[in-house]
């Protein structure tokens, strides 16, 4: 494969069951610490400020040698003052992505768009999907056109965003990526796992997508866990608890069918680990995840 020269490889800090800045179960140079000994060379941010801001970030980043693939932004796209009210936040976020230098132009951090949980989805995540929680067919042409405000606004500030669907939010399955993808010119973050688990298919998906793929999560999914989860009435946090995202090359995920696929249509950028983790898992566990995802990705990529 190709991809080896055309990727950069970053870890992130819900790998380690951070989602929070307060309740960070370790500091950001610790962190940024282990991906650098590890072997990684790039981190999404996590939440907004965990990493820092302006010139602390800028040099956080350069002691550890890393760089910054960009970070998670959620804006209420369905609500329209919820929306207006959330772009601060967004100029905030964009604050501290233009604060990350980048060496290449490939690999400037992506804002990863995406919508706040929706309470019914979070409930009953992935498949079978709760298409009652499911936005209205009326509601989508001023939803798109939110994403696309959006996706101008990170343009306006030199980033090229990208649009994270995701389990529990208002755009969850394959089929409602398309649409938004239909709607708008934004380039869509395919996250491996989270497609497996509303019924997706990732290899399939990609090679549709070609051309609109500006971020990729890499994430592996155990579907049995998820149906054990669903089954028992639990929710998306109890599916992460339960092991619902596991170790690469552990789960269901067609993940060297997703590898050759981004290397036949070309793509360039990052490649984000992601393993999702529950809050307060073990340390020492989480450690020896990540190294051995970072290894089975090498291995993989040989």
């Amino acid at each position: 494969m190709q991809l080896t020269g055309r990727t950069r490889v970053a870890g992130a800090p819900v790998n380690y069951g951070i989602y929070r800045t307060a309740d960070a179960p370790v500091g950001p140079d610790d962190l940024l610490a282990d991906l650098a000994r590890d072997g990684y060379t790039g981190v999404d941010s996590g939440p907004i400020g965990y990493l820092g801001a302006g010139e602390a970030l800028a040099g956080r980043l350069a002691t550890a040698g890393i760089g910054l693939a960009g970070g998670w932004v959620d804006l209420r796209f369905a609500d329209p003052a919820g929306f207006a009210a959330d772009l601060a936040q967004l100029d905030a976020a964009l604050d501290v992505f233009t604060a990350a230098p980048a060496d290449d132009a490939r690999f400037t951090p992506r804002p990863t768009l995406a919508c706040p949980g929706n309470p019914a989805r979070m409930a009953r995540p992935g498949t079978p999907t709760d298409l009652a929680s499911a936005l209205p067919a009326a509601a989508w042409p001023d939803f798109a056109a939110r994403v696309q405000q959006a996706a101008d606004r990170c343009r306006d500030r030199g980033l090229e965003p990208v649009f994270h669907y995701h389990l529990g939010t208002d755009v969850e399955t394959e089929a409602e990526a398309d649409r938004l993808l239909e709607l708008t010119d934004i380039a869509i973050c395919l996250d491996t796992g989270h497609l497996t688990l509303a019924g997706g298919d990732p290899v399939a998906a990609l090679h549709r997508w070609a051309g609109r793929i500006g971020q990729v999560h890499l994430k592996d999914a155990d579907v049995a866990a998820h149906a054990r989860v669903r089954a028992a009435g639990g929710g998306l946090m109890d599916v992460v608890a339960a092991g619902g995202f596991c170790a690469l090359g552990r789960g269901d995920v067609d993940l060297a069918g997703v590898l050759a696929g981004l290397d036949e249509i070309g793509y360039t950028g990052w490649l984000v680990i992601e393993q999702d983790a529950p809050e307060g898992g073990a340390l020492d566990r989480i450690r020896a995840d990540q190294q051995a995802n970072l290894r089975w990705l090498e291995e993989a990529l040989r």
